[in-house]
């Protein structure tokens, strides 16, 4: 696992700033501390922090073919190197190391931009092809690893793994999306491909982008999308044994490495099965690292150490203080833009404690969407029973009137809370989805938000992101159709970006066992109701994995990995929210109604209100602008006269 940065000219051969580069390179020295390349030549430049993981010995970056025309850097694993590497052997090509690496010079020289789609595994990569003056670009089809890149006005290129490598660079503009910050308080994050700033862009997932000297820049290139057919009549049983098979295989090109590797082990179905998975197939016994809490109510040790104990684990837990809040700073600065899930806290704690143990780390993550196991996932289809049992157009004023006429009751358990019943079966079914994953909720931005600002927003919403996917879907069966939008927002955006932030700056690499592409392609040809079926999510899974975890561990109550932000709230964080919110940097922006912020702050004090996850979104937002040194930037924007609020 590594980081990477480069700078190119698409003009001509101008010299590359070789301290521009190093800075870049070294902003990101967390991803890779063990070593550090740097290649330059006219017009290009390319950066690499190595964490080594696979040829220890001669698997140094930039990496060359054999006469050194096309060059590469790379951030990920190709699992499935192996298999290349005598087929492009077959085809006359030298290997000198024994690097997945170097699988990547010789698959562009023989298949060129479709070697992306020979490759199995998390990566993104950067390759400049002196021959053929190509920047060739490109990122794994589930958006694991990541890739930032900026144009800048003079016709020179960035990109890096991180966004705070190119904001290292002077010609870099910081000047804040509007779009952006719409889509961040929807959502928690900014989804791909924007960035928080207008000048840079993500690659997002399954793209390629290939830029040629002396040309205007193409649009990125798909050349990866998964396709929910649900065709596959496969029996139940059947289904399960294919299942066991494509993990264990999953799980087995994981486990290559050459450095001390293990797993978390949160007590959850996921990383309970890799565990699993893992124990099976290893030869001695795995290590593996949970984190608990002190309060009762977000501690899941007791399942993690069942599977354990069961599996015969070198287990590592530590216990992490509810009110760890102090890491809010930090994670400003690992995260680069606004990010708002606050279970980054004990995810940074878990990365941090498998540190110290392993190097490698398999994870869990992309189990819930890929098998169908969110909560929200099971509510959103008995809201599409309801909802397909009326016309949209008796639905939208019935349900629309009683919603706004029905009292709030933020107190009560979601199933019972008429007001968002009746709202949620006003909507189409993107609009209801989109509706039940926002963190602040379109009538609320509408009160957050100045005049100003929704000026600047020129008529965008942040749905029109889940409406684009939508379309691409492919599918009209409800649960494929929010699997889709999970997948190509809020596992590449949230889950995703969470994970790699967190563990690389710990230089720990980690790899998605459920993740893996034909894994999440040949689920997708399933069924629905071999995902989600009684009301059980993750169903298909859960019945293969019977025979290897405990039912508690399968079959109880799903807690998520959270930390308690109304308690905080009303305690010992009160007073720095109060003043994050009403005396920081958010007033300088202009963006945001100060009477309504006053109105949140004093109704969650006062307990009329939970208004807990927009606060805590602010927060992350002002830290954001505090830390990053950002709010500057936000000047030109004058303030707008403070909005009435009405409590």
């Amino acid at each position: 696992m590594c980081g990477i940065v480069g700078i190119w000219d698409s003009r001509g051969t101008r010299a590359i700033d070789r301290q521009a580069l190093l800075r870049m390179n070294e902003s990101q020295h967390h991803r890779g501390p063990d070593e550090t390349g740097v290649h330059l030549a006219p017009g290009v430049g390319l950066g690499h922090k190595r964490l080594s993981i696979i040829d220890l010995a001669t698997g140094q970056q930039p990496l060359f073919n054999e006469d050194r025309s096309v060059v590469v850097v790379y951030n990920g694993e190709i699992y499935n190197y192996g298999e290349l590497i005598p087929e492009l052997q077959a085809l006359g090509h030298v290997f000198h190391t024994r690097s997945d690496t170097e699988v990547i010079v010789h698959a562009w020289e023989a298949w060129g931009e479709a070697c992306v789609e020979r490759f199995r595994g998390m990566f993104a990569f950067a390759l400049w092809d002196e021959n053929r003056q190509t920047l060739f670009m490109a990122r794994d089809r589930l958006g694991v690893k990541p890739l930032f890149y900026a144009q800048l006005p003079d016709g020179l290129w960035l990109f890096g793994s991180e966004l705070k490598s190119l904001m290292t660079h002077p010609g870099l503009k910081r000047e804040i999306d509007p779009r952006s910050v719409e889509d961040y308080f929807a959502v928690g994050y900014v989804p791909e491909p924007r960035t928080i700033f207008t000048s840079a862009m993500k690659l997002a997932p399954g793209h390629t982008l290939t830029l040629r000297r002396g040309q205007s820049a193409p649009a990125p290139r798909r050349y990866w999308d998964v396709r929910f057919t649900g065709t596959n009549r496969i029996s139940a049983e059947e289904a399960q044994r294919e299942l066991l098979e494509r993990l264990k295989e999953s799980v087995r090109l994981r486990m290559i490495s050459e450095v001390p590797l293990g797993a978390f082990l949160s007590g959850g179905v996921d990383s309970s099965a890799v565990v699993a998975l893992m124990a099976e197939q290893s030869k001695g016994p795995v290590k593996s690292c949970s984190i608990g809490f002190d309060d009762p109510a977000f501690n899941e040790t007791e399942f993690a150490q069942q599977v354990a104990d069961r599996y015969r684990t070198e287990h590592f837990v530590d216990r992490v203080e509810t009110d760890d809040f102090d890491l809010i700073d930090t994670l400003a600065s690992l995260y680069d833009e606004p990010y708002a899930d606050s279970s980054a806290i004990p995810t940074y704690r878990v990365c941090q404690l498998a540190r110290k143990h392993v190097t490698v780390a398999l994870s869990g993550d992309g189990g819930d969407e890929t098998f169908g196991g969110y909560r929200r996932y099971r509510m959103h289809l008995a809201e599409e029973r309801m909802r397909s049992a009326l016309p949209l157009g008796l639905r939208q004023p019935l349900f629309g009137l009683l919603g706004r006429v029905y009292p709030k009751a933020d107190w009560a358990p979601r199933f019972v809370r008429a007001k968002s019943t009746f709202q949620a079966l006003a909507r189409d079914s993107v609009e209801a989805y989109f509706n039940t994953v926002s963190i602040v909720r379109d009538d609320m931005r509408g009160l957050l938000f100045t005049p100003e600002f929704r000026r600047k927003l020129g008529g965008y919403r942040a749905i029109d992101v889940f409406h684009e996917h939508a379309q691409r879907a492919g599918t009209d069966d409800p649960l494929s159709l929010i699997q889709y939008i999970d997948l190509q927002t809020y596992l590449v955006g949230d889950i995703n970006t969470k994970v790699d932030r967190a563990s690389m700056a710990h230089a720990l690499e980690t790899r998605e066992p459920l993740m893996d592409h034909p894994l999440v392609e040949w689920m997708a040809t399933l069924p629905s109701d071999l995902k989600l079926r009684g009301g059980e999510g993750k169903w298909l899974l859960k019945k293969t994995m019977e025979p290897h975890l405990p039912n508690d561990v399968l079959y109880r109550p799903k807690m998520g990995f959270a930390v308690p932000l109304s308690r905080w709230f009303r305690g010992p964080l009160r007073q720095r929210v109060r003043n994050a919110l009403l005396d920081g940097e958010l007033n300088r922006t202009g963006f945001f109604n100060r009477a309504y912020l006053e109105h949140m702050v004093d109704a969650h004090e006062s307990g009329r209100r939970d208004y807990s996850w927009p606060m805590w979104t602010l927060l992350m937002f002002e830290a954001f602008l505090r830390v990053g040194g950002h709010a500057p930037a936000m000047a030109s924007a004058a303030a707008a006269p403070a909005e009435t609020v009405a409590a």
